[in-house]
Order: C-alpha cells, then sequence, then structure tokens
C-alpha cells in the first residue's frame, strides 16, 4: 500500500506551505536565481529579493553574531545596497569599465529549519571574480533568513561567513559575494 503524500498546510493567507523536499527545492531554486541576477548584473532584480527590512551582512570573522557597534566588510540595508549600485553603475565608475564578471556557484543547501513563515538556510559558495587580467576567488558559506511572501521567498538575512574574509585583496569588492 502507498504511503498517503504529506498535505500542503495554509501557513498564512495567500502563502503555502510546503513538505521539506518541496521547500528544499524552492529554496534550491531561489539561491540558484540570485546567483544567476548577481553574474547577470542585474542589481535591482538581485536588491529586489529582499524584504524592505532585509539585510545583506559579512562579518570579517565567524564569531561574530551582530552587526551593531561592530566591524563588518558588508552591513547594508536596501537603501545601502541601492546606493551601492548607483555607484557600480555611474558613467564615471572607471573600475567597472575593464573586463569584469563574476561566477557563483553555489552548494551544500540545507533547510535548517522553518519557523512560522521564515526558512533558516545554510549554504556554500565558491565566487570566481575576473577584473580585467586578473582573477580572483571568494568561498565560504550562506546563511539565509528567507521569509515567505504572496511573491515567493524573500531574504530578511543574508550572512555571508567567507573563508578567505583576513586575506589581503588588491582592491575592495565591487558588489555582492
Amino acid at each position: 500500500m502507498a504511503k498517503a503524500s504529506k498535505p500542503v498546510v495554509p501557513a498564512k493567507a495567500g502563502i503555502q506551505k510546503s513538505n521539506g523536499r518541496e521547500v528544499h527545492y524552492e529554496v534550491e531554486q531561489f539561491l540558484y536565481r540570485q546567483a544567476e541576477l548577481l553574474d547577470g548584473k542585474d542589481w535591482q532584480g538581485y536588491i529586489d529579493l529582499f524584504t524592505p527590512d532585509g539585510v545583506y551582512w559579512m562579518p570579517p570573522e565567524p564569531s561574530h553574531t551582530t552587526w551593531d557597534g561592530m566591524p563588518a566588510i558588508f552591513a547594508e540595508d536596501k537603501n545601502l545596497m541601492t546606493v551601492r549600485m548607483k555607484r557600480i553603475l555611474h558613467p564615471d565608475a572607471w573600475s567597472q569599465r575593464p573586463l569584469w564578471e563574476t561566477n557563483h556557484v553555489v552548494s551544500n543547501i540545507m533547510v535548517e529549519k522553518e519557523t512560522g513563515d521564515e526558512v533558516h538556510v545554510r549554504s556554500r559558495f565558491h565566487m570566481m571574480e575576473l577584473r580585467r587580467d586578473d582573477v580572483r576567488h571568494f568561498a565560504g558559506s550562506y546563511r539565509h533568513t528567507l521569509k515567505r511572501t504572496p511573491q515567493g521567498f524573500r531574504i530578511k538575512l543574508q550572512r555571508v561567513d567567507m573563508t578567505n574574509a583576513q586575506a589581503a585583496y588588491d582592491y575592495v569588492i565591487q558588489a555582492w559575494v
């Protein structure tokens, strides 16, 4: 006798909560889409993935538990992300004129828990950046707090713990890792 499938239970009006496999697939597709937006330089599309109060945070070391009063490589809300986007797109942003590309690979995606309308996710990433003739590699882990909305997942918090955060760089990171 076949086992009955788990029913889909509404989490909130208009928002469906899925079973574990469906959630994992949704999360994977969301993270892959995020990588495509970054590699395609669709900065506004990337920023739109965040909730109105969403934050992108890259601490200088994994032991940090807050960005409040602490140094951070990035600690940006949507407003600061928009400022960064405008700087990158500005006609006088000469550092963005030469050949500059990125390639993100996201893997080891694990849904850690679901609480109400939030999904907590951990994954690994590798980003290759080409700028002129230089290639740099960034790797580490992502921690996402994703919020379910009628439009799909949105990022409430994206924490980026880079394996090589303490490394010396010839130039600063221009966009998001």
